[in-house]
């Protein structure tokens, strides 16, 4: 198989389960125009987040990294009103092309965009008391994914959704003695998932128009 193939495959699903209106398109658009990193989730990674979002039955959502606001969207749509998002981008260049996504979309007022490092910014949200959250995406560097699962446990309750992208790496997670220190981020991830009495997870490769890649899927407990 190729990329080729995966990505027909894609478009073909889309085109038939997957409405990307106008607001997505265009935060898509204008991420790509503002020169951010390609790293957005696919239009059908979007709705399966949506869709995961709505099944839990979500109010509170977190995001760590928030790029230019492509799954923010999709994220807060799934939300019931009242529901909140807090987002979290380290750079202010992407954080100012998120925002303009965000309020084209009609959703500023769901969304609640902090600036700065998430490593700063989520005992900043413990000091506050926000949350528990009902869901948690993890999308930022993966060296910090530990610490991100660390805090996520901290600001959950039983019953949320942690979930955790780009976590294949094309394979390379498969080797313990890679250099990478985004592949070592990952492994030491996973393991503490495993590891830990409060979290059942699973972890699925996907192939797609953005590759070979996966995520992890993991509930808390209790």
């Amino acid at each position: 198989m190729s990329q080729q193939t995966w990505t027909a495959v894609d478009d073909y699903f889309n085109g038939l389960l997957v409405d990307e209106d106008e607001p997505l398109l265009a935060a898509a658009t204008e991420s790509d125009s503002a020169g951010l990193p390609p790293h957005q989730v696919a239009p059908n990674q979007g709705k399966l987040l949506h869709l995961i979002t709505r099944l839990r039955g979500a109010r509170t959502v977190l995001e760590i990294g928030t790029l230019g606001g492509y799954s923010t969207i999709w994220l807060a749509r799934a939300l019931p009103d009242g529901g909140r998002l807090v987002t979290l981008e380290a750079d202010e260049r992407y954080a100012a092309v998120a925002a303009s996504n965000i309020a084209r979309a009609g959703l500023d007022h769901v969304v609640d965009l902090r600036v700065g490092k998430a490593i700063d910014s989520l005992p900043q949200l413990a000091r506050e008391g926000a949350g528990p959250f009902d869901l948690v995406f993890i999308d930022a560097d993966k060296p910090s994914n530990p610490d991100y699962l660390e805090w996520a446990l901290r600001l959950t309750h039983p019953g949320s959704v942690i979930v955790g992208d780009n976590v294949v790496r094309d394979g390379a997670v498969t080797d313990p003695a890679s250099a990478d220190p985004r592949v070592q981020g990952v492994r030491r991830f996973t393991e503490l998932i495993a590891a830990h009495p409060r979290l059942t997870a699973t972890t699925v490769q996907t192939v797609g128009s953005k590759g070979y890649d996966g995520f992890t899927l993991a509930l808390v407990t209790d």
